[in-house]
């Protein structure tokens, strides 16, 4: 996947194919989708309406139907809505950006979730698209469409706590409130980020799970914010770093994250210097 490319170029009909026919695939989204709605923690006795962001070609949305739940699915594809009608799915779908609105009518849903969708908010191929401002506008029109005391869970894959960080801030800017449920934390493959967003209401946060080795941890919004301030603290309190340090890098590295510019990973060899050529 293209780091810099948005779903709707990169996800063409050859993709979305490719995609969909993918048993590995098929698999892991079918197992996230089945943890979301777990994590959702809807009445029994609700005929609950549930909105699928980024639905793509409608694996989620089988998972949803066969928990017994209606939906509305929403994705910026062309492409994989049309698998998904190909595949005759039960839900109704909208083709949209989610990072310029969701056109859906206040209070309309009981629930929503989305599976390996919101991190493509964070891809931009051009400076006018804003990262931050699509994250923004994606959480404040979520949570007008979504009733009181209902629930949100979008499962993640950040590529960075600043990410994280992020997406939490502009979460809370919203309204919501919860925090993030890991799943097998110390597992390097098994590892999952939840989102669990509540309006209205202060819920307390689902039980992560937990593997024989792997306690799942449950951190709520204000927790994480807090430990990003105090890691800034960290680095402030003995006043500026040394120009060119790595503390010095990463916190220029950070900033141009929060200003939504594209910015190479982290790694060992972040500001250590090269060796001679030959």
């Amino acid at each position: 996947m293209s780091r810099n490319k948005r779903p709707e170029h990169f996800y063409d009909e050859k993709e979305a194919e490719k995609y969909t026919s993918n048993s590995h695939i098929i698999e892991i989204q079918t197992k996230l989708s089945e943890r979301a709605i777990e994590l959702l923690a809807l009445p029994e006795e609700k005929n609950a309406l549930i909105l699928d962001i980024g639905c793509g070609s409608c694996l989620s949305g089988e998972v949803l139907t066969e928990s017994g739940l209606s939906w509305v699915g929403i994705d910026i594809s062309k492409a994989m809505l049309n698998v998904a009608k190909e595949r005759e799915c039960e839900g109704d779908l909208v083709l949209g950006d989610i990072g310029q609105f969701l056109p859906f009518r206040s209070g309309t849903f009981d629930g929503a979730i989305s599976i390996s969708a919101v991190q493509w908010l964070f891809n931009s191929e051009t400076s006018s698209q804003n990262p931050i401002r699509r994250i923004r506008t994606f959480f404040a029109s979520l949570y007008a469409c979504l009733s009181r005391s209902s629930r949100a869970v979008l499962q993640i894959y950040p590529e960075s706590s600043t990410q994280l960080d992020l997406l939490q801030t502009e979460a809370i800017r919203a309204g919501f409130t919860g925090g993030i449920v890991v799943d097998f934390p110390n597992s390097t493959r098994a590892k999952k980020y939840f989102m669990v967003l509540n309006v209205g209401v202060i819920r307390s946060l689902p039980q992560a799970m937990t593997g024989d080795e792997a306690t799942g941890e449950t951190v709520t919004m204000v927790e994480q914010r807090r430990q990003a301030l105090n890691r800034l603290r960290e680095t402030r309190k003995n006043g500026k770093c040394a120009k060119k340090s790595v503390a010095w890098i990463k916190h220029k590295k950070d900033l141009a994250r929060r200003r939504g510019k594209d910015v190479a990973h982290d790694s060992k060899f972040t500001g250590r210097s090269r060796g001679p050529r030959f």
